[in-house]
């Protein structure tokens, strides 16, 4: 006699072992992927710390916090107008989650503030990544 299908106890062993497999795998993968986007954010903090940096060298000053992060991409047109003003930067990046990143001239303890909101998306909570922290 030829089987034509599988039992229903061989269906339920290959069900469980799948479940079992997925409950190791997925939050590995998880976790890697939360990782990743960590250190692409840094990644773009940093770029985005030099590109500012680099702003300040041929102007003389950071761009204001009304200004922005845009300032880098394009010339601005409120004052205080940069001298020596060029594209620093293609495009302002997002953050690991897709949102912008958060930019204050000047900062408290620093010369400016530049952060992302980190995974959960609120400002000012503990997961906040600053370019400072790094």
């Amino acid at each position: 006699m030829k089987r034509k299908a599988f039992t229903l106890i061989e269906l339920l062993v290959v069900v469980v072992i799948l479940s079992l497999l997925a409950a190791i795998v997925v939050p590995k993968l998880t976790g890697r992927v939360n990782e990743t986007k960590i250190k692409t954010t840094k990644v773009q903090l940093k770029e985005i710390k030099r590109a500012l940096e680099m702003y300040k060298l041929d102007n003389g000053m950071y761009p204001t916090t009304s200004q922005g992060l845009k300032a880098l991409v394009e010339k601005p047109e409120t004052p205080p107008a940069p001298a020596h003003w060029k594209q620093y930067l293609d495009n302002i990046p997002k953050d690991g989650w897709g949102n912008d990143f958060v930019y204050v001239c000047p900062g408290d303890k620093h010369p400016f503030e530049l952060k992302s909101k980190g995974p959960d998306g609120e400002l000012n909570t503990q997961d906040d990544i600053s370019v400072w922290d790094q």
